[in-house]
């Protein structure tokens, strides 16, 4: 059975460059926040449950989830945040685990899990090994800050609602620096994928002569 590499980091710190780079190595990725989409699409229970618990302001005019609206709601407050999780997180959850399942008798390495709370949400020692990207905390606000258009003090919230840099580091398998050039953090790429192809020892096939 392939092996599944669990890939996380603190928010804006890159997890998705990371991803690129080893999808592009011939790495499958399960995504979790595309499949956190999934479970909200228009006519999803998902979304029904959030529009019963958050109210229909929560919405943009054609039916579909407005997260912006949705993230200042539950990144001031930790108790809907709590109600948030408890709607979306079994949803995702059922979907990762069938994402994984049908990539696990494929001929591939390994596969990569990508999603933001790991750690936090107890499943560190869940996978064959962790890879936790990192940043500089200031270099993670501005860059927050600048990709959702965020004031530093929304940025500060949406940070503080993680574990801290550290923490993370603590539990990884891997760590990901993600403070220099995107050569350096493709270097580092590399060298873990190499690392994980000996651990599982998986030998690519070559073609014949």
């Amino acid at each position: 059975m392939t092996n599944t590499v669990g890939l996380t980091g603190g928010i804006a710190c890159g997890k998705s460059t990371v991803a690129e780079m080893f999808a592009k190595l011939g790495v499958p990725i399960v995504d979790a926040d595309q499949l956190a989409r999934e479970v909200v699409a228009i006519g999803t229970e998902g979304l029904a449950e959030i529009v019963a618990t958050f109210g229909e302001h929560v919405l943009n005019t054609d039916g579909s989830l407005n997260r912006d609206a949705l993230g200042t709601i539950v990144f001031q407050d930790a108790e809907a945040r709590a109600q948030l999780n408890a709607i979306t997180h079994p949803r995702i959850a059922a979907l990762s685990a069938q994402r994984i399942s049908e990539l696990q008798s494929s001929a591939v390495p390994y596969v990569i899990y990508e999603a933001a709370l790991l750690v936090e949400h107890g499943l560190a020692n869940a996978f064959s090994a962790l890879i936790v990207v990192t940043l500089d905390l200031e270099a993670q606000r501005q860059r927050l800050m600048m990709r959702d258009r965020l004031s530093e003090k929304e940025a500060d919230a949406r940070i503080s609602a993680q574990l801290s840099m550290d923490k993370k580091a603590a539990v990884a398998d891997f760590v990901i620096a993600n403070d220099g050039s995107r050569a350096q953090t493709k270097k580092r790429v590399d060298e873990i994928h190499r690392a994980l192809l000996e651990q599982f020892e998986f030998t690519l096939d070559k073609p014949s002569p």
